[in-house]
C-alpha cells in the first residue's frame, strides 16, 4: 500500500507539517503533484511531498496516531515543480519562517497554485487541415481558429469541415514566442564599461554588485552579458522592480535580441501568466523580463540572473512568505552555477557592505556615458514660502518655462498621490481619518473623493465635521492632482500628464503613458516614485524633485536611506543625452546629511554617514533583524501574547529584543510588534522556529506574521 504525505493548504491554519493519506490503484503520483484531500470533513487542495510504500499499515497507523483515509483525486498529470524548485520551496519556508505550502503559493501562477479554488487554464480551438492539397493551399497543418479565419471566410471553414477536409480540437492556450535574433550593440563599450565587463566575467565571485551612476551604462553591461550567455544556449533573467520598467526593459531587448521573450508581472491576468509561465516550461522562451514574482520562473538552464535597481524595496514580499528577491536569485544562482548582477546607483547599504567586504564582488562605473551629472540645486522651501511660493519655487517655475520654449521635456516627482494628504475643519480642526485604519483620509480632487491610501476605503468629500457639524473644510499638503493643477495653471499651453497609482489602474496604462511622453505627445510628466528610476528619455533635461525631506518623517531605520535614494534615482532622469540636464530638489530640512549628499549624488560619503547611524543603533547591516507581527480584533489578546512572547527571547542572551509596540490599526485589525536583532541569522531563525512551531493553539486566535530582514517598519 502506498502512503502519501501532503502539504495542505488550510484558509485559517497556518500549517508546516505534511499530513499523510492512502492512494489506492497503480495512478501516477510523485513529489510536486497536486491532489484533492479530506481534512477535517472539508475538500481541500494539498502538494505531494513523498509517496511511500508500506508493508505493515497498521503499525503505520499506530505510529501516526489518526487513521488514514483516501486520497480524493490526483489533479496533475505530471508535477508542477521540478526538484530544483520544490528543494527551493522548502529552503525558503526555512529562511522566511513561513508554511511550506505558502511558499509554493508565492512560486505559481494563479492557474496552477495548489488551491481548492483551483480552475483550468484558458483553452482554445485549433483547426487541423486533414486534406494534403489544402495543406498545401494554406501552408501549414494546423492553426488556432482565429488564424485560420484569417486565411478563408467563415462560409468556406463550414464548407470544409461538412466535406471531413478539417477538424477541430480545443488545446490549452498558449503564448507564442518569437526567434532569438541577437543584433549589434547601439554604440561601441567605452573603456570604463570594457574594464568592467571583463572583471565580472574574470571574478571567480556568483554574486556581483554593479555600482553604476544613473546613465553610465549598466543595461548595455547587462546586455553583453546575456548576450554571451544565450549564445551557449542557457537562458538569462532580467528582473525589474515596478510594472513601469518591464515594458521599457522588453523593448530594449526586444530590439536586441527579438521576440524570444517571456514577460511575468502583476499586471498579467491569471490565463497570460500561465501562459508566460509554459513558455519557460517548454523551453520555448530563451529570456525572461519581469518584476519579483519572475524570479521562480521553471528555468531548466539559467545562464545569468539580473536584478536592476536592486536597492528598491519593490523587491521584498510585503505578505507571507516575506522572501527578498535578491536571496531567491542567490540560491537559483547556485544551483545552475551562473552569475547574480546587482545592479543600481544607490546599492542597499547591506549589499554594498558585502561588496566591499568581498562577499560580493564590487564592479564601479562611475562615469555617464554620454555627459556628467546634471547640475543639481538645493531649493529652500522655507524661504519659499515666505515669498508666498507655496507649491513651485520661483527658480524651478524659471527653469520649467525656459525647457518649454526650447522645445525640451521635463519630469516633476511628488511621491505622494491625491489633491491633499489631510483635511481638516477649519472652524473646530478636526481631521478626518478612516473609520478603518489609524490614518488620515486623502482628498482626491479628480473623483471628490476622501480615500485611504492604506485599506482603500473611500467616501464623498461632500461631508460634515462629525465633530461641530460645520461643513469648512482646508486642505492640508500637496498630491500630485494638486501638482498637475498648479503647473497647469502656470503653463497652459503646456501638455501634462500624470503617473501614479491612479492612473496606472488599467491594463497596459504604464506602458501607454510612457510611449506617449517617448513619443513628445506630452511635455511634463508628473508621477510619483514610479517614475523615479530606470527611464531614459533624451529630451528631458530638467527634473524637479518635491517634497524631497518628506520620507525623513518616518519612524523607520531606513528612512535616511529611502529619501537619499528617491532623490538620486529621480535626478538621474535629466541630461541622459548630449545635452546636460538640471535638477531642483525642494526640501524644508536642507541642511540634513542625506538631502546634501543627495544632491551632490556622493553615495559613498553618504554611505560612511549613514553606516555610522547603524552603528550605534545596531541595525543592518551591522546585526540580523526579524520582526513579528500579531494582528486582530481583539486588542487584549494581542497584547498578552506579544508581551509573554516578548519574555520568552528576552531570556536568550543572543538575541537583542525591541517592544512590544503598538502600531496603528489597520484594516479594523490592532497590530503589535516585537524587533528581535542578533549577530547570527541562522541562529535568530532556528530560536523562531522552535517558539513558532510550540503556537498552533495561539495561531488559531491571533494572526502571526514573521518577517525576516524586515525592508520597511510601518
Amino acid at each position: 500500500m502506498r502512503v502519501v504525505s501532503v502539504y495542505i493548504e488550510h484558509p485559517i491554519m497556518q500549517l508546516n507539517s505534511p499530513f499523510h493519506y492512502l492512494l489506492k490503484g497503480e495512478d501516477y503520483l510523485a513529489r510536486g503533484m497536486r491532489v484533492k484531500v479530506d481534512f477535517n470533513g472539508r475538500l481541500l487542495v494539498g502538494f505531494v511531498d513523498e509517496v511511500e510504500e508500506v508493508e505493515d499499515l497498521d503499525a503505520y497507523c499506530r505510529n501516526l496516531d489518526y487513521q488514514l483515509k483516501e486520497i480524493q483525486e490526483i489533479i496533475d498529470d505530471e508535477p508542477l515543480l521540478n526538484d530544483e524548485l520544490y528543494q527551493l520551496g522548502l529552503w525558503m519556508s526555512r529562511q522566511s519562517v513561513s508554511p511550506v505550502i505558502s511558499c509554493f503559493q508565492a512560486m505559481l501562477p494563479a492557474a496552477l497554485k495548489p488551491s481548492s479554488s483551483h480552475k483550468p487554464a484558458a483553452r482554445e480551438r485549433w483547426v487541423i487541415i486533414d486534406d494534403a492539397e489544402l495543406k498545401t493551399q494554406f501552408g501549414f497543418s494546423e492553426a488556432t481558429l482565429k488564424q485560420f479565419l484569417q486565411k478563408c471566410t467563415s462560409h468556406f471553414y463550414a464548407k470544409y469541415r461538412r466535406q471531413g477536409l478539417i477538424h477541430t480540437e480545443d488545446r490549452e492556450k498558449q503564448a507564442q514566442s518569437g526567434q532569438l535574433e541577437i543584433g549589434e550593440a547601439p554604440y561601441q563599450l567605452t573603456e570604463k564599461q570594457k574594464q568592467a565587463l571583463y572583471d565580472i566575467e574574470q571574478s571567480e565571485q556568483n554574486v556581483v554588485l554593479l555600482h553604476g551612476l544613473t546613465g553610465s551604462g549598466k543595461t548595455e553591461i547587462y546586455m553583453q552579458l546575456a548576450e554571451k550567455a544565450l549564445r551557449q544556449g542557457r537562458q538569462v533573467l532580467i528582473l525589474v522592480p515596478e510594472i513601469s520598467l518591464t515594458s521599457l526593459m522588453i523593448s530594449r531587448f526586444k530590439k536586441r535580441f527579438g521576440d524570444n521573450i517571456a514577460v511575468y508581472h502583476s499586471g498579467l491576468n491569471p490565463s497570460e501568466k500561465y501562459q508566460q509561465y509554459q513558455l519557460v516550461r517548454s523551453h520555448k522562451a530563451q529570456l525572461v523580463v519581469g518584476t519579483r514574482s519572475a524570479v521562480f520562473m521553471p528555468f531548466a538552464d539559467l545562464g545569468l540572473i539580473v536584478l536592476d535597481e536592486e536597492h528598491d524595496n519593490s523587491y521584498k514580499q510585503d505578505s507571507t512568505p516575506r522572501y527578498h528577491t535578491r536571496d531567491i536569485a542567490i540560491k537559483r544562482a547556485e544551483h545552475h552555477h551562473c552569475k547574480v548582477i546587482l545592479g543600481s546607483a544607490t546599492p542597499t547599504l547591506e549589499s554594498y557592505a558585502r561588496a566591499i567586504k568581498n562577499v560580493y564582488k564590487l564592479i564601479t562605473l562611475d562615469e555617464r556615458i554620454f555627459n556628467k551629472l546634471p547640475i543639481s540645486h538645493l531649493v529652500d522651501m522655507n524661504q519659499q514660502v515666505r515669498q508666498g511660493n507655496f507649491i513651485i519655487s520661483q527658480p524651478l517655475t524659471e527653469a520649467i518655462g525656459q525647457r518649454l520654449e526650447a522645445g525640451k521635456q521635463v519630469i516633476l516627482l511628488l511621491n505622494r498621490r491625491g489633491y491633499t494628504p489631510i483635511m481638516k475643519c477649519a472652524s473646530c480642526g478636526e481631521v478626518l481619518t478612516c473609520p478603518h485604519c489609524d490614518v488620515t483620509l486623502s482628498y482626491h480632487k479628480d473623483e471628490n473623493k476622501l480615500i485611504c491610501h492604506c485599506c482603500g476605503y473611500s467616501q464623498s468629500a461632500d461631508v460634515i465635521c462629525p465633530k461641530c457639524g460645520a461643513k469648512r473644510w482646508r486642505n492640508y499638503g500637496i498630491g500630485t492632482q494638486r501638482l498637475v493643477e498648479e503647473v497647469e495653471r502656470l503653463y497652459p499651453k503646456a501638455r501634462v500628464v500624470r503617473m501614479d497609482a491612479d492612473t496606472t489602474a488599467q491594463k497596459d496604462a504604464h506602458r501607454r503613458i510612457l510611449e506617449a511622453f517617448q513619443n513628445h505627445e506630452y511635455d511634463i510628466l508628473v508621477g510619483t516614485q514610479m517614475i523615479a528610476k530606470g527611464l531614459d528619455f533624451p529630451d528631458v533635461t530638467l527634473v524637479g524633485v518635491f517634497n524631497a525631506d518628506g520620507p525623513l518623517n518616518r519612524m523607520d531605520y531606513r528612512s535616511v536611506e529611502t529619501t537619499f535614494d528617491l532623490i538620486v534615482q529621480a535626478s538621474g532622469r535629466s541630461g541622459r543625452s548630449e545635452e546636460a540636464g538640471e535638477v531642483y530638489v525642494q526640501a524644508y530640512d536642507i541642511t540634513h546629511y542625506g538631502i546634501r549628499l543627495a544632491v551632490k549624488q556622493n553615495y559613498i560619503a553618504f554611505f560612511n554617514n549613514e553606516m555610522q547611524y547603524r552603528h550605534s543603533g545596531y541595525y543592518p547591516p551591522y546585526s540580523y533583524m526579524i520582526a513579528l507581527m500579531f494582528s486582530g480584533k481583539d486588542e487584549k489578546l494581542l497584547e498578552d501574547a506579544a508581551y509573554e512572547t516578548v519574555e520568552v527571547f528576552r531570556k536568550d542572551e543572543k538575541i537583542r529584543t525591541l517592544g512590544p509596540s503598538k502600531l496603528l490599526k489597520k484594516k479594523d485589525e490592532c497590530r503589535y510588534r516585537i524587533l528581535m536583532k542578533g549577530s547570527d541569522k541562522q541562529y535568530l531563525i532556528d530560536q523562531l522556529w522552535k517558539w513558532y512551531d510550540q503556537q498552533n493553539y495561539l495561531r488559531h486566535q491571533v494572526a502571526i506574521q514573521v518577517d525576516v530582514d524586515p525592508y520597511i517598519l510601518d
